[in-house]
């Protein structure tokens, strides 16, 4: 594939708003997990909470696709000049011409939450008036807001493949760009903490009861996060000393609803096509972004599909332990860091690993470094198999 310029991205997690927070706390060593704080939920796990969502309203206008998931997009468009770039693509091509591309997991779930939360106490059959189901709820909402709220036309669309959303977004975008749909694409998404998640994730017996421990020997589970993150694509000349989307590979292994394949097929299916595609050899990769959720079957597995792609395994991290496991945000959160370990030339260690698990292969760091990758891989993997990997770096 050609490769896609990279021309702005932004991102907000527990880590803080903007891309300097998360930097800075990567550099600093300092988690944004805290013990579960959320009213209405009494579970003894950890999250990755965005504050103040709150407090953080919506613009005149728009105040119908008011909800927690639709705030924190809001949030996140506003930081790192985003909102600016959005603006130049729209006059230099026009707001037909631009694509948006999100992934979500659960929406404005919180929002209808909320609402039969208030029939219980009141007794009665009325939901009321604010549950909209079509701006809040349903996954386009978060297409639709962020449509509006940019003021673009072109082909819009929301992605719902659990934990691999926001990473398959890429690919989708990727396409609709080579066929001429559109010359520039938002892609991204976003996902909040609500109650189904996590006790959902509860009834799965996968929370841990302590900040999670990805690649450890002793990890017991996930810590559910919430974020959301945004990188503007582009079809204009590659340059060297811009970062590009440079090959996506996909893959669907449907071995089970929610456990992976053991011998980590899928992963590998991914891996693997997203190398061919950038027209790569493994030994390419500088640092690979791992999907890392610290369960015990799904780091195993996805250590077994990185050994049937590399012989010699790169630089290895994964990141959840910063920001918490952020579902549908996962994949583009984890791209923006991967975006800024190529900007910044950071590589960051892998949170809370503690004692090393013999059974896993693969070696991921255990302290930040500094070290300029020029071509970087991050894996993303969800329920039901659905998985994808994305190479990013400098063209040529």
């Amino acid at each position: 594939m050609e490769p896609l310029s990279v021309t702005a991205f932004t991102l907000v997690n527990a880590l803080g708003l903007g891309c300097t927070a998360t930097l800075e706390a990567l550099r600093d060593g300092r988690s944004g997990l805290t013990h579960c704080d959320l009213p209405e939920i009494a579970l003894d796990t950890w999250i990755g909470r965005v504050p103040d969502l709150e407090s953080a309203p919506l613009p005149a206008g728009l105040e119908i696709f008011d909800c927690r998931n639709n705030r924190l997009a809001n949030l996140t468009l506003q930081q790192d000049g985003f909102d600016r770039e959005v603006e130049r693509v729209r006059a230099r091509y026009g707001p037909e011409r631009i694509g948006l591309f999100l992934g979500t997991s659960t929406s404005g779930l919180e929002h209808t939450e909320a609402a039969y939360r208030r029939r219980a106490r009141s007794g009665t059959r009325d939901l009321g008036d604010d549950l909209r189901f079509d701006h809040t709820h349903s996954n386009f909402s978060l297409g639709a807001f962020c449509r509006s709220r940019l003021g673009i036309g072109g082909p819009t669309q929301v992605v719902s493949t659990a934990c691999s959303s926001s990473a398959k977004v890429f690919a989708t975008a990727s396409r609709h760009l080579a066929s001429g749909l559109c010359d520039a694409a938002i892609v991204g998404g976003a996902d909040t903490l609500c109650a189904t998640t996590l006790h959902g994730f509860a009834s799965l017996e996968l929370l841990a009861p302590e900040p999670c421990r990805p690649w450890g020997r002793d990890r017991r589970g996930i810590a559910l996060g919430e974020g959301a993150g945004f990188v503007l694509l582009e079809r204009i000349a590659p340059d060297p000393d811009r970062p590009a989307l440079l090959g996506y590979g996909e893959s669907s292994d449907a071995h089970h609803i929610s456990s992976p394949h053991p011998e980590g097929l899928g992963p590998a299916l991914a891996m693997r096509a997203a190398l061919e595609r950038a027209g790569l050899a493994p030994g390419s990769i500088d640092y690979l972004n791992l999907h890392a959720t610290g369960t015990p079957a799904n780091d195993r597995a996805e250590d077994l599909g990185i050994a049937h792609c590399f012989d010699r395994p790169p630089r290895a991290s994964g990141t959840k332990g910063w920001t918490g496991h952020t579902l549908g945000a996962a994949g583009v959160t984890e791209v923006v860091i991967c975006l800024l370990t190529l900007e910044h030339g950071f590589l960051p260690e892998n949170l809370n690993r503690g004692e090393r698990d013999p059974d896993l292969k693969l070696d991921v760091l255990e302290a930040g470094i500094d070290l300029e990758p020029r071509i970087v891989m991050t894996n993303s993997f969800g329920f039901g198999g659905t998985n994808a990997s994305l190479v990013l770096g400098y063209p040529g």
